[in-house]
């Protein structure tokens, strides 16, 4: 098991989280409104990056759901259900990273494309999930500085600088983690 995966994902919900939060202090008519994006609205993007993670966590914890995962492109037209489907679904990444059997960055990932079943590494397969979120996070991120909600700072990392430690200690504690979980004794 690579020892950076855990804090990956465990970052990975963390932006997620603050992200969700902020969406919060949309209406549902501004998450979706059509705005100049890949999905045409915040809602879109982020009910793209639950489809996407259910489609790879569920390869990486070992099923093969295939592409009628992105039959419906918005499976959650309301943020609630949104939020909890994505809290869902970040734990599950977590857990994944924190199974020394999933998480072999050498095992192989099947994954059911159109073309037929496609075999990667659990560590690119992993890798590519984060840079997923990451790009389309961003998009959401831009996508708030076009309405009266600030964006939430996404960029920050677990550093053990105390400042740091003590601004994502109330974040961390809604989400049922500290760090102490996360990086044990590290």
């Amino acid at each position: 098991m690579t020892p950076l995966f855990a804090p990956q994902a465990h970052n990975n919900a963390w932006s997620n989280h603050r992200l969700h939060r902020a969406c919060a202090g949309l209406t549902e008519e501004e998450l979706a409104a059509a705005r100049p994006s890949f999905f045409g609205s915040i809602i879109g993007t982020l009910n793209h990056i639950l489809i996407v993670d259910l489609f790879y966590v569920s390869a990486l914890e070992g099923a093969c759901v295939g592409p009628s995962a992105f039959a419906d492109e918005v499976p959650h037209s309301d943020l609630p259900s949104l939020r909890a489907a994505q809290r869902d679904v970040d734990r599950r990444l977590i857990a994944v990273t924190e199974d020394a059997t999933l998480s072999d960055p050498t095992r192989l990932v099947q994954m059911q494309r159109e073309a037929g079943v496609q075999e990667e590494r659990f560590d690119r397969t992993f890798l590519h999930v984060i840079q997923h979120q990451i790009h389309h996070r961003g998009q959401v991120h831009a996508l708030l500085s076009m309405t009266q909600v600030p964006p939430p700072q996404l960029d920050e990392f677990y550093l053990e600088w105390e400042t740091d430690a003590v601004r994502r200690a109330p974040d961390l504690a809604e989400m049922g983690v500290s760090d102490a979980d996360i990086w044990g004794g590290r």
